[in-house]
């Protein structure tokens, strides 16, 4: 780490990232002249030695003009995917809740992409900080519109001026100061040296607030952007006092008391610990039953598709298969699609049982395919592969569908389960029809998995299998 210089609050002491750190460009930063990170950056900077806590603070950046906060905070630093900064903050402030989190973001990539991720972690009201700069423009990525781009404003996305049919700028300090989390929010501006004092008192406050273990603080920071305003520094700063502020009314939104402050704690990163929570106390190896790979359907690779309506148990038979293919010792994966329909529609999984390792988890073209239903058996099942498997439910296809060149099995698994008395034991059935149709995994693998799936509801253990073996009966009979 550079050594620090005094006076420089946080920063580094010569910036190596910057060209390598050679000659002017070793103390000064890479933003444009007149541009409001800067000062940001400096405020920031100050608090943070202020406070005494540098060498517990972690900066989280994401992509835009902040992105190279890390140059000069010589703390902890974290890059973050788009509009992602504060999930990753809330990640470092839950692993290491001594830890001072701060996310440094601006308008294009908070209020835009990001805006989900700021919104629930503003919610939770964990302490952490937010900064965010407003200059009403996307500046690093080429000058397109943001979500706080003015009306009227042209931009490159919208080179006439921003107009009603793209909305209102947003206004994200309040939109915060409206939510429970916060407990401090305010927004400053820094175009004159009052308004620069401000700015940095709010910075501090926001950071203190957090160090206090108090909670969320965020400021919004109007900040100029010279290069994409096509105007002076100077012109650019009254800009923003005479275009932005009437949009954006500076001041404290939200200053509220904690309601009972951040109760620290301390995660466990034991080994142990964390599997017992994974595994819900279950220890040991798994037990296996299969003596070879079901190379009878495919040499290395086994594809399914198992598909029906939403609440049909597709999904969880799809997982069942997948963690007995696991406690085999194979490579096994399961990519659930619910499709927008939710209930009513086709939801299906896709599950890979693999000799080896899975290439590709999608099942475009299944070896065996588990039907719940009518359009799930007639949209997926051509895709089969040729010689491949058909179950389907036999009570609610209408018909005795044909398949030229596969393995057709009709199955009533609703009325299986519905005469053992419980509907949603249906999927139960058909695992018990999918094993005895193409012995992909002996039945002790099947039933061993949905025993651990419940271990926690032992009483409804019988009944699954007895389930499982009205599946398997119906095929064999």
């Amino acid at each position: 780490m550079t050594e620090h210089r005094a006076g420089m609050g946080s920063f580094y002491g010569k910036f190596e990232r910057h060209a390598g750190g050679a000659g002017i460009k070793g103390n000064s930063t890479h933003y444009c002249p007149g541009c409001g990170h800067g000062l940001a950056h400096k405020y920031l900077a100050e608090a943070i030695a202020e406070l005494g806590v540098q060498d517990r603070t972690v900066a989280v950046s994401p992509v835009g003009c902040s992105v190279f906060l890390y140059y000069y905070m010589d703390v902890g630093n974290t890059q973050a995917a788009h509009g992602r900064a504060p999930a990753v903050a809330l990640g470092h402030k839950l692993a290491n809740p001594e830890s001072i989190v701060v996310s440094y973001q601006g308008d294009g990539d908070l209020a835009s992409i990001g805006l989900a991720e700021i919104v629930s972690t503003a919610q939770a009201g964990i302490p952490v900080t937010v900064i965010f700069i407003n200059n009403a423009i996307y500046g690093m990525t080429g000058g397109q519109m943001a979500p706080t781009t003015l009306m009227g404003m042209k931009t490159t996305t919208s080179p006439h001026g921003r107009s009603p049919m793209t909305g209102q700028p947003m206004k994200v300090a309040e939109l915060m100061a409206g939510l429970d989390g916060p407990i401090y929010v305010e927004r400053v501006a820094l175009f004159n040296a009052k308004e620069r004092m401000r700015a940095k008192a709010a910075i501090k406050k926001a950071v203190s607030l957090q160090v206090e273990g108090k909670g969320f603080g965020f400021v919004e920071v109007l900040a100029e952007c010279p290069t994409h305003l096509k105007l002076s520094p100077l012109d650019s700063i009254k800009w923003v006092q005479e275009k932005m502020l009437p949009v954006f009314p500076l001041g404290v939104k939200k200053d509220a008391q904690p309601a009972g402050g951040f109760k620290t704690f301390t995660p466990s990163f034991d080994q142990k610990k964390v599997t017992e929570i994974v595994t819900g106390g279950h220890s040991g190896k798994a037990p296996t039953f299969s003596r070879k790979f079901p190379d009878h359907i495919a040499p290395k690779d086994v594809a399914l598709k198992l598909a029906g309506s939403g609440g049909d148990g597709a999904q969880t038979a799809a997982l069942l298969i997948t963690r007995a293919g696991i406690n085999e010792g194979y490579d096994a994966t399961h990519i659930p699609s619910y499709g927008p329909e939710s209930r009513g529609g086709t939801s299906y999984a896709d599950v890979h049982i693999a000799d080896g390792e899975v290439l590709s988890p999608a099942s475009p073209a299944p070896h065996v395919l588990v039907a719940f239903n009518q359009p799930s058996l007639e949209k997926f099942g051509p895709t089969v592969q040729p010689g491949g498997t058909i179950i389907y439910d036999s009570s609610v296809v209408v018909g005795r569908p044909t398949f030229e060149g596969k393995k057709v099995y009709g199955v009533p698994f609703a009325q299986i389960a519905k005469d053992l008395g419980k509907l949603v034991v249906k999927n139960i059935v058909a695992l018990g029809a999918l094993q005895a149709a193409t012995d992909i995994l002996p039945k002790d693998s099947f039933l061993a998995a949905v025993r651990m799936e419940l271990r926690s509801k032992a009483a409804l253990i019988p009944l699954n299998e007895k389930a499982f073996e009205a599946g398997v009966k119906a095929v064999k009979s």
